[in-house]
């Protein structure tokens, strides 16, 4: 990235790079790790922590790095002030020890993910989520308490989400009204589970459950539930528009009508099958006659909709340049700018008998939609990220909007409490009749 670069490499030619901590050792943290220590200058991952010990190890050995077990803060703190490189399956630790400019959370967790942040937090520390499950589902009171704390709370480059809203900030910047924030897909199909997506997965080196979220829908409304409350953009309608269409993105303009998406102060939304997929896009639109003749002259059209896509998403690749700007500049990628714009809701994948315990995401048992969370919240609808160990009290059929009424929530754990102190803040009038048991 430009100029990212360019402090990059100073910090490289002072022998100050960067020192970073990551949260996991999964897939796509491993790949983080490679691309940090391999192709970034200035900035080093000092520490990654991880339950599986070995993964971490990993991750160091395929770039040549050397790591030391460290299981307790003393032998961490010396393994770092020496310049060394650590592993540790105490994940609190880098909370706590000094000499890191910044955490990254790469669990795909959403419990295990919040104690951490709240507890980086509680010493002053950085964090970038790579992450998107913990931010749609607790990213506004988790950014209450970054700023109670005076530390900056982040998603990332990368994934869908940042690149929308690098590329909404850029369309802004320009002078135009980003009306309509959106994800392209090729593949959409609610009913979807881990055994149809075993093959791709086992292809690809990921969990037969990440992959289903991405194949029924639960990740992109994840993904565009952050989009909208980063922005203040919510939905056109339960489950978003998702048209389907085999050409091109600019050419979807004329299928949205630019009046009802000012009107509904701009949408989040996806589209499948489009080119150049998997990318990510923003509609705009603007009033002034010289901007609108100057857009034709740039080959977008006469409006009143103009298309600005990006035709990838690079995942790890890019997640250096988002601790860069954290870092560097105090740049915040996303990040929510109040309460819950839009919330993912909870839908039966299949027919739910009483009694049945729910999976976790990416499972058998439900798919995930995006809703305007005032919606959600009037009528008591179950988020996706507190449905997990749930137990069903009735009957449900299959495609049934699944309420808190509907289940049994587990013992209290902190993502409920979390949840109820964010349903308390933002919505106030729902808090003492519809918090969760």
């Amino acid at each position: 990235m430009i100029i990212v670069d360019n402090y990059l490499q100073a910090r490289e030619r002072e022998g100050n790079p960067i020192r970073v901590g990551v949260f996991g050792a999964g897939e796509m943290a491993q790949g983080m790790v490679n691309q940090i220590m391999r192709y970034t200058p200035g900035m080093e991952v000092a520490v990654i922590a991880n339950r599986t010990l070995s993964k971490a190890i990993d991750a160091y050995e395929y770039t040549d790095t050397k790591a030391e077990v460290c299981e307790d803060l003393e032998a961490l703190q010396h393994c770092l002030d020496k310049g060394g490189y650590a592993v540790t399956t105490n994940a609190e630790l880098l909370c706590e020890v000094n000499g890191l400019d910044i955490l990254v959370e790469a669990t795909g967790t959403i419990e295990y993910a919040a104690n951490l942040i709240l507890k980086a937090f509680e010493n002053g520390k950085h964090v970038l989520m790579f992450n998107p499950e913990v931010d749609a589902t607790l990213g506004p009171i988790l950014k209450v308490y970054a700023d109670k704390a005076g530390v900056m709370l982040s998603g990332c480059d990368g994934d869908q989400p940042g690149v929308i809203m690098n590329l909404y900030r850029f369309v802004k910047s320009i002078g135009l009204k980003p009306v309509l924030c959106g994800n392209i897909k090729g593949l959409q199909d609610f009913y979807r589970n881990p055994t149809t997506q075993a093959g791709f997965a086992a292809q690809w080196h990921l969990t037969p459950e990440m992959v289903t979220s991405f194949a029924d829908g639960t990740k992109i409304s994840i993904e565009q539930a952050c989009v909208a409350n980063a922005t203040g953009m919510g939905v056109a309608k339960r489950g978003m528009l998702g048209y389907h269409y085999k050409g091109h993105i600019d050419d979807m303009v004329t299928m949205y009508d630019a009046e009802e998406l000012e009107r509904l102060g701009g949408i989040v939304d996806y589209v499948v099958g489009p080119k150049p997929g998997p990318g990510v896009f923003v509609y705009a639109t603007t009033t002034d006659p010289k901007t609108k003749h100057y857009l034709n002259y740039g080959k977008l059209g006469e409006g009143p909709l103009y298309s600005f896509y990006t035709p990838y998403h690079l995942i790890y690749f890019e997640i250096p340049h988002s601790i860069a700007r954290m870092v560097l500049f105090n740049d915040i990628i996303m990040a929510p700018i109040a309460g819950p714009v839009v919330e993912v809701i909870t839908m039966a994948k299949t027919e739910l008998k009483a009694g049945k315990k729910l999976n976790g995401i990416g499972g058998y048992d439900y798919y995930g939609q995006c809703e305007n969370a005032p919606t959600a919240r009037q009528e008591n609808l179950l988020p996706v990220g507190l449905a997990e160990g749930a137990v069903v009290k009735r009957d449900l059929p299959r495609d049934h909007v699944i309420t808190f009424d509907d289940v049994e929530l587990p013992e209290e754990n902190l993502v409920q409490r979390l949840y109820k102190e964010q349903l308390k803040t933002f919505f106030p009038e729902h808090y003492k009749e519809n918090v969760p048991a």
